[in-house]
């Protein structure tokens, strides 16, 4: 029989096999170094990236407040640029001037309200009560007011009018008021 010539790697694992297979019975320990070494390695790459991501989501952040700053300044530049055409309209450039400046054309008549104090009165001539509030409609506050018109009057507005009864019927020939069944002509 003829003896088989082993591969130099075969022997090394034949040999590398034994001693492994002899230590079976102690257990070897599960952290080595070098995968102490990974595991510090992937800690500092996490830390790292996690103040890298935070840092970005920040940047994210402050870009997307500035870009609706952006659009509301664009938003008040076209507001801006709208009330700059209508300046170059003869009859509003007319209407502001009557309005700040209480201009009148040649032949008109004006007239300045003044208050109880001898001031000019603020164009709120019906008094800050009887004005409708600023998120009323017109004609909601026309409607309150046709509400108003048929309502019944309250108790303190009848105490104010004196209650007025009707007249004593007068008859056609006495000065006095009818009398029924008493002696009048013809009866």
């Amino acid at each position: 029989m003829a003896r088989q010539r082993r591969s130099p790697s075969t022997r090394r694992t034949s040999h590398a096999v034994a001693p492994a297979s002899a230590d079976a019975g102690t257990a070897k320990p599960r952290l080595t170094g070098r995968a102490a070494i990974l595991a510090l390695v992937v800690a500092v790459l996490v830390v790292s990236y996690a103040s890298s991501l935070r840092v970005w989501l920040e940047q994210r952040r402050e870009i997307s407040g500035l870009e609706s700053q952006i659009a509301a300044s664009k938003a008040s530049v076209h507001q801006m640029r709208q009330e700059k055409a209508r300046w170059h309209d003869p009859a509003y450039i007319e209407a502001q001037a009557r309005e700040r400046f209480a201009w009148v054309l040649p032949g008109e008549i004006g007239f300045r309200v003044i208050d109880g104090d001898g001031q000019p009165a603020d164009g709120n001539l019906l008094g800050s009560a009887q004005s409708p509030s600023a998120g009323e409609d017109w004609w909601q506050s026309a409607w309150g007011s046709v509400v108003a018109a048929g309502a019944e009057p309250k108790a303190d507005a009848d105490a104010r009018t004196p209650t007025r009864h009707p007249a004593h019927k007068i008859g056609p020939n006495s000065g006095s008021p009818h009398r029924t069944g008493s002696g009048g002509p013809g009866g």
